[in-house]
């Protein structure tokens, strides 16, 4: 321990073999530091102080992160982001890569009460934008084409379960979709021309109640099926649960029950399969929805009840449609989805519901 001592003592103290010998005019001179032998404790090991090294490298080596938003873009090119952030309507900031859901009503309601942004540095005071995430907003708005040409186009029939034939579907008039929540299913009856002749959920009481007994799911979902109105096809939603994650398996579990219980329930009862007659129930996977309108967050979804509501607004005062609500839904679900009850299930049965049919008129 002795020699070990002096040898690393005699190191570091440099000299003239010494590993911290500088050169002339090099790094700034080492402040000497002692450690405490951890042998007897009394003796002390010197060794070399970084402080001045780096607080020398710290300061000549500029941070990127500390660099301003507006330090980033030329005059001309913060006048154009800067109009677009201050006078756009909510509905057009969702056009803008990253600026879906949530975040364009953030800044519509943070230029109303703080006055528009005279800065973009301003912008990250804005719920749910950072300094990175406003980087990619910019350069979206300067470059709206870039993030045109990355959409990745999507085939229906990746996404639907088991596989059919597209002329099967293609001749549908009209179909139910259904998906299922944590104490609830909901359904959405959508024909061929983008129209919703029915759109509600129900109530599973015994839904995630105690153990899954099957006579109290079957009563459930029996209750539902009940009320399903007639249709080509009925699709139900295939979620995504990884089942890497096992505090899940209760919720897949829960899935899965449903799942296949619609199923047993919603196929018709055939003696003889006839192979020239289509399957009445399919799964569409959730993704593919998420994917279509634009709500997938890297791998997880988004809520759709925004765009659900936007849907409803547009249906009430122009003339092209994208999906066409009856007076009396609109009625019924118009405002509550304004004082914020979102209907999650809801929303996805809709969104599943005119994904497939925009998915099955897009050209292969």
């Amino acid at each position: 321990m002795w020699v070990a001592r002096r040898f690393v003592s005699s190191v570091a103290q440099g000299g003239k073999h010494g590993l911290f010998l500088r050169p002339q005019g090099s790094l700034p001179e080492l402040e000497l530091r002692y450690l405490q032998c951890t042998c007897c404790w009394r003796s002390r090991i010197p060794v070399a102080g970084f402080e001045t090294l780096n607080a020398t490298l710290s300061s000549s080596i500029p941070c990127e992160d500390d660099k301003s938003l507006d330090a980033c873009y030329s005059p001309e090119q913060r006048a154009v982001i800067l109009q677009l952030l201050n006078s756009a309507t909510e509905t057009e900031l969702a056009g803008v890569k990253l600026l879906r859901g949530r975040k364009c009503h953030n800044i519509v309601e943070y230029r109303t009460r703080n006055g528009p942004f005279q800065n973009l540095e301003s912008v990250i005071n804005v719920p749910l934008l950072k300094h990175k995430s406003a980087l990619i907003v910019f350069d979206s708005i300067l470059n709206p084409q870039i993030s045109q040409k990355k959409k990745v186009k999507i085939q229906l029939a990746k996404f639907i379960r088991p596989e059919v034939d597209k002329s099967w579907l293609v001749k549908a008039n009209s179909i139910v979709s259904i998906v299922c929540g944590m104490n609830k299913i909901a359904w959405a009856h959508l024909d061929r021309d983008m129209s919703v002749l029915d759109w509600r959920h129900e109530a599973c009481h015994n839904f995630m109640v105690g153990t899954y007994y099957a006579s109290s799911y079957l009563d459930d979902i029996s209750a539902v099926v009940s009320q399903l109105p007639p249709a080509d096809f009925y699709v139900v939603e295939k979620s995504s649960i990884t089942m890497q994650n096992t505090n899940l398996f209760p919720i897949m579990a829960h899935m899965r029950t449903v799942e296949a219980m619609l199923f047993a329930l919603l196929e018709p009862k055939a003696p003889h399969q006839d192979l020239a007659t289509p399957p009445k129930v399919l799964n569409m996977m959730r993704v593919a929805v998420g994917r279509h309108f634009g709500l997938m967050l890297r791998e997880s979804r988004t809520s759709g009840s925004q765009l659900v509501q936007q849907m409803m607004s547009e249906s009430s005062v122009q003339n092209s449609l994208r999906v066409k609500f009856p007076t009396h839904l609109l009625v019924k679900y118009r405002d509550a989805f304004q004082m914020g009850n979102k209907r999650e299930e809801m929303s996805d049965a809709l969104l599943q519901a005119v994904a497939f049919y925009e998915l099955l008129n897009e050209p292969s």
